[in-house]
């Protein structure tokens, strides 16, 4: 059963298809919560936020109109507002993505010293993501995490699709730039004369 099937009958009082829907959609939007939160240090109120948006998108689902916006982004941005609302009550303006949540694992074939530089990258790549302003760091973590299409960012993030691509090259470029120097060979100076001696 579709989204939109499963709306429609719970707008005409199969209430119990909400669970449903629910599990289909409960680990990304925690998820994303729990990136949105976790430099705040408030990641421990992830799954409460979680609750609050299921919560809140079930008490709105009347006013719910597919051509809007899909279910899933409408899901988003009940959930991006929820955070950036309990964000403002903690007085903290910082909104990131760390470490917790998934990570991948390394392949079992990999030696114990790859899988240490491949953690010690990954966290690399957080940090400098956590670094990025709150629309930058929102828009990467819809696209490259959630895999979200160009349109569904703009309507969570309320931002037409050249500004969202502008964001997303912004913050592409910023992360890029704070981890050339971790990246950054000097053995193949001399070869490449990229420094003179």
């Amino acid at each position: 059963m579709t989204d939109s099937q499963m709306i429609r009958d719970i707008k005409e009082g199969n209430t119990e298809l909400y669970s449903e829907l629910m599990r289909r959609y409960q680990r990304k939007i925690l998820v994303f919560i729990y990136h949105m939160l976790k430099s705040a240090q408030l990641e421990l109120l992830a799954e409460d936020l979680c609750s609050e948006t299921f919560y809140k998108a079930f008490r709105s689902l009347h006013s719910f109109r597919e051509v809007d916006a899909s279910f899933s982004t409408w899901l988003y941005t009940i959930a991006r507002n929820t955070v950036l609302s309990e964000l403002r009550k903690q007085k903290t303006g910082h909104v990131s993505l760390d470490e917790g949540g998934y990570t991948p694992a390394a392949p079992p074939d990999i030696v114990p010293e790859q899988a240490i530089l491949r953690n010690e990258r990954v966290g690399m790549v957080r940090e400098a993501i956590n670094n990025l302003p709150e629309k930058q760091r929102s828009a990467l973590i819809l696209r490259e995490y959630d895999q979200l299409e160009y349109q569904e960012i703009s309507t969570i993030l309320g931002q037409s699709v050249s500004a969202i691509k502008s964001l997303l090259f912004r913050a592409r470029s910023s992360v890029k730039n704070q981890l050339e120097p971790y990246f950054y060979e000097p053995i193949y100076e001399q070869f490449e004369g990229m420094k003179s001696r």
